[in-house]
């Protein structure tokens, strides 16, 4: 591990040095990605998918460009000394997952960041605008807030009994507050009951939760969140062992055990992201591309879960999924 002392006399050194276009980049030079993740390796589907899109784009990894992953394994705590620890190798693009997008503005001013998974990227200040977002920042939202209503409803439509919900949420995220509330409006319009908070701030704390926060409630929100992402398996087990129903922002979650799932597909954001790199890594700057919105969705139904926990999906929901897991 990098000493404290190390770490802030490199950092500063990267952030004082002449700023360089990639444009302007040595002849055979090979560029560099560093990868912030909070999931604990670099198998996963949306890494693979980030690879794929950068071999469809000519790229061989190890031969002419190299991918830095440093993995904060659910702890914040790490983001800002993994960030510094990146910036001193140096690196050429940032491609951040699941990572508080504050702390990388701060440190690097003068790094490109490519984010897949983006949330509010303008109402959060990161962004003049989707189309022109400027600055240092351009990448992919996955339409967290505006799909967090759907998702209850999803929720009520296959279990119109249901009458007091429990949203969990990541009470670090800058996010959390509007997401929350977007859950405390659908739940209004259904005619459901007060939303009850269950909050996790890392993987520690979500992993010391047991079934009994959620008794009283009759089904379960997850909210999007990195964390949550990346230690889905422990969400999973804790609210299947507490035999509620629950939908979930990602379509891994279904397949790993989870009862429902809707939103945007994760692993489509990041191969599309490899072509932004790219065209970074080719002279574009990061303010001129403009920030995009998913193209792929998934609804996922997991009737396996349905079975194990005693519950019956109706055939208006099946007929809505793009996928049913038997």
């Amino acid at each position: 591990m990098i000493a404290r002392r190390s770490v802030v006399a490199g950092l500063a050194a990267v952030l004082l040095a002449p700023q360089r276009a990639i444009a302007q980049q040595s002849p055979g030079k090979i560029p560099r990605v560093g990868i912030l993740t909070q999931a604990p390796n670099d198998r996963a589907p949306m890494f693979d998918a980030f690879r794929e899109g950068l071999r469809d784009l000519g790229y061989a990894e190890g031969h002419n460009i190299v991918l830095e992953f440093r993995f904060t394994r659910g702890d914040p705590a790490w983001v800002r000394q993994l960030t510094a620890e990146l910036l001193t190798l140096p690196i050429d693009v940032i491609v951040p997952e699941g990572v508080g997008i504050a702390n990388l503005v701060d440190l690097s001013s003068r790094v490109p960041i490519v984010s897949p998974v983006m949330t509010d990227p303008v109402q959060l200040g990161f962004a003049a605008s989707l189309a022109h977002p400027g600055g240092n920042i351009t990448g992919f939202t996955l339409m967290h807030t505006e799909l967090n209503g759907k998702r209850l409803e999803l929720l009520h439509t296959a279990f119109p009994q249901i009458t007091v919900v429990a949203a969990l949420v990541n009470p670090t995220l800058s996010s959390h507050k509007l997401a929350f509330e977007q859950i405390e409006t659908a739940a209004r319009s259904l005619g459901l009951g007060n939303v009850r908070r269950v909050e996790a701030e890392s993987a520690a704390t979500l992993r010391a939760l047991r079934p009994e926060v959620l008794f009283g409630t009759g089904a379960v929100v997850v909210v999007p969140d990195g964390t949550f992402y990346n230690y889905r398996r422990d969400i999973i087990a804790l609210i299947n062992a507490a035999h509620l129903p629950a939908i979930y922002p990602e379509r891994e979650y279904a397949d790993d055990g989870g009862l429902m799932a809707y939103g945007a597909n994760v692993p489509d954001n990041f191969r599309r992201a490899a072509g932004y790199v790219d065209r970074i890594l080719k002279g574009a700057r990061p303010g001129d591309l403009p920030i995009q919105e998913p193209v792929k969705f998934d609804f996922i139904v997991n009737l396996r879960t349905a079975k194990d926990l005693g519950l019956t999906i109706p055939p208006s929901i099946l007929a809505r999924a793009d996928e049913v897991i038997e």
